[in-house]
């Protein structure tokens, strides 16, 4: 049988002559978009999609001296309820990188000193360009390590008890906790409720501290209780189920409560347990366990958190302004919003 002859795949050429450019505006649509006027960049984004063009990956690796690949810790599970923020934002953020071309690399480590000799190799073998960090803590030290060697990077999370929270090297993304407690809180007080407790974490979180910031703003506007009645009914927790439910029975038995609001849906759900049916608790992360056991939670919003931290990683800018954002040098911060979703 005669063999039959493979189609020839279409070529760089092809696309500048369809689109009526040069080859090296094409080259510069596929490497360095943001130096194309929108309109002509629109113009070989079309004549790609319409020719089924595919850039060969390892040239354009040896053209660029780019791996486009991304670095992302793989975190241990610790908790499998609130783990599951982490999981939503890993896919988010594949999905979004697949679609703009890159991977995502995936490495774990046991502590910031171990993270840090990961990203020296993964550096040295110029096996990423850049990296997205998850977990931020007070006085990160992978951040200041990454600014020293000239590291491209971007957190979720903002570098709580650093000095660079407007420094132009360290882009960030983050989600107002703080907006997303006071909203939910303001919401029961209008509904009546008045002895709102919150379940929170240890002082040394900033996302937790955050978070209490506006279940406490709220409640010092709001409900009319004392700044003693309200240190009464701030309680910090392990994050656990089990310590959850017996702190939250002690304020029931103490003098009963209208709501619980929580600093995480694992908290929330050891509330939910031993609270009566006249007791509104509601959590933070809207995880499956919310929603299977039907209690309120602040959800985040993972698909935007995604899209601003490769924004800022890949294009240097923020993209404009998208359900609150945080001003900063040359504007490499972002500051989303979360909403309460009500069961």
């Amino acid at each position: 049988m005669p063999s039959v002859p493979t189609p020839r795949l279409p070529t760089v050429s092809d696309v500048a002559e369809a689109a009526g450019v040069s080859r090296q505006t094409v080259s510069n649509v596929l490497n360095a978009p943001a130096v194309v006027r929108p309109d002509t960049r629109g113009r070989v984004e079309k004549a790609i999609a319409d020719l089924g063009y595919r850039p060969h990956a390892s040239a354009r690796r040896l053209r660029t001296r780019k791996s486009s690949t991304i670095g992302v810790r793989l975190d241990p599970v610790q908790n499998g309820i609130s783990g599951a923020v982490l999981d939503r934002f890993l896919h988010a953020v594949t999905e979004q990188a697949d679609r703009r071309g890159y991977r995502i690399l995936l490495y774990t480590a046991a502590s910031p000193a171990d993270e840090i000799a990961q990203f020296g190799r993964l550096l040295d073998g110029a096996d990423v360009d850049g990296f997205v960090l998850t977990s931020t803590s007070f006085d990160d030290p992978r951040t200041e390590w990454l600014i020293a060697a000239g590291a491209e990077f971007v957190t979720f999370g903002r570098p709580w008890g650093l000095d660079d929270v407007d420094d132009p090297r360290h882009r960030w993304v983050d989600v107002d906790g703080r907006h997303g407690i006071g909203s939910a809180t303001r919401s029961l007080l209008d509904d009546g409720a008045r002895r709102i407790a919150f379940v929170g974490w240890p002082a040394e979180s900033g996302a937790g501290n955050d978070r209490r910031r506006g279940w406490r703003e709220a409640m010092a506007a709001g409900s009319g209780l004392s700044p003693e009645a309200l240190d009464a009914l701030d309680l910090h927790l392990e994050d656990s189920v089990s310590v959850a439910a017996g702190a939250v029975r002690g304020l029931l038995e103490g003098g009963g409560l209208d709501a619980v609001v929580c600093a995480s849906d694992t908290l929330a759900l050891g509330a939910s347990t031993v609270v009566g049916p006249g007791v509104r608790v509601v959590g933070y992360d809207d995880t499956p366990v919310a929603a299977a056991l039907g209690f309120s939670s602040v959800q985040q919003p993972l698909e935007e958190v995604a899209s601003a931290a490769l924004q800022l990683l890949l294009d240097g800018e923020s993209g404009g302004e998208a359900g609150g954002a945080a001003g900063g040098a040359a504007d490499r911060h972002r500051l989303l919003r979360p909403r309460t979703v009500w069961r």
